[in-house]
């Protein structure tokens, strides 16, 4: 039993003077010198990693430029969103029930409050329409910041929500805003060509061979501005930064008589004559696809 007491014991102090061993003076198996090299080493090595980093950021910066990217992929088609947005594309409303649509005219409302023509008028010019508004610079001296022309809101007419404030959810006539995403330097016609938007029913798959389409329940449409187009005077667009106050065209698209109490599956493109079509792969490359359903109870 003693012995038994005095293993316990000596295992005890040899495991104590592995983490502290009174007779060398060494903290896990080290002494203070050692540690303190180590410490100077990892001390070094890490500042010289982080010295190295912000380096290699530093210079990275100096070839930014702050007002367009130094790199850009330019792409074949912009994208095409529309608004109000529902969830997963789905525009679903009662025209019986206000509280239904009241939150898609917000969201109009909320979207083309930037739109007014009173602060157009205070941020933006009166552009020549048809023809590119180009600001170059001049060498090394930026024309910066640049102007935007104006898009007024009553140029959306009876999608404005000016002469009707409820865009027409009130009588099953509701108005959808098309917009175009901003790629910068695009231009997206020539020959005084502006591109323009029209929608229509989309086919869709019921099974393997059976494709179908709603174009006996869309019914007829309205563009503004008229035809639908966005107009070249608001290209190029520069950037955020250089052109702080661009206003991005829109179009809206009204449906008159589209069929009640079922879905409609709806597709709208861009038309252009620089702009390539868009691929089937990418379901907002130059198009934008939704569903639209106007319950009368």
């Amino acid at each position: 039993m003693s012995g038994t007491k005095e293993e316990d014991r000596a295992d005890s102090g040899s495991w104590r003077d592995s983490f502290w061993n009174p007779r060398t003076h060494e903290l896990l198996g080290r002494t203070a010198s050692s540690w303190g090299l180590i410490l100077l080493f990892y001390l070094v090595f890490y500042l010289f990693l982080a010295g190295m980093f912000a380096l290699t950021m530093y210079i990275m910066l100096l070839t930014l430029d702050d007002y367009k990217p130094t790199w850009q992929d330019r792409l074949v088609t912009p994208g095409m969103m529309i608004r109000p947005k529902g969830d997963q594309l789905e525009i679903t409303f009662s025209v019986s029930e206000t509280e239904s649509w009241d939150n898609l005219v917000q969201n109009l409302n909320t979207f083309l409050s930037p739109y007014n023509d009173s602060h157009q008028a205070q941020t933006n010019d009166n552009c020549p329409a048809d023809q590119y508004f180009i600001q170059e610079d001049s060498g090394e001296v930026r024309n910066n910041p640049k102007r935007s022309c104006q898009f007024n809101r009553t140029m959306l007419e009876e999608c404005s929500g000016v002469s009707d404030r409820f865009y027409g959810y009130n009588k099953g006539q509701p108005c959808i805003l098309i917009k175009l995403n901003r790629v910068i330097n695009m231009l997206p016609g020539k020959d005084g060509q502006s591109p323009y938007v029209t929608c229509g029913a989309k086919r869709y798959r019921m099974g393997e061979d059976d494709w179908r389409e709603d174009s006996d329940k869309i019914g007829p449409l309205v563009y503004y501005p008229p035809n639908g187009t966005f107009n070249l005077m608001y290209y190029p667009y520069y950037g955020k930064k250089a052109q702080v106050n661009y206003t991005q065209p829109l179009v809206a698209v009204k449906f008159l008589n589209a069929s009640m109490n079922t879905d409609i599956n709806v597709e709208c493109k861009i038309n252009s004559n620089t702009l390539a079509t868009g691929s089937e792969r990418d379901k907002f490359a130059g198009r934008v696809s939704f569903k639209l359903r106007i319950n009368d109870k």
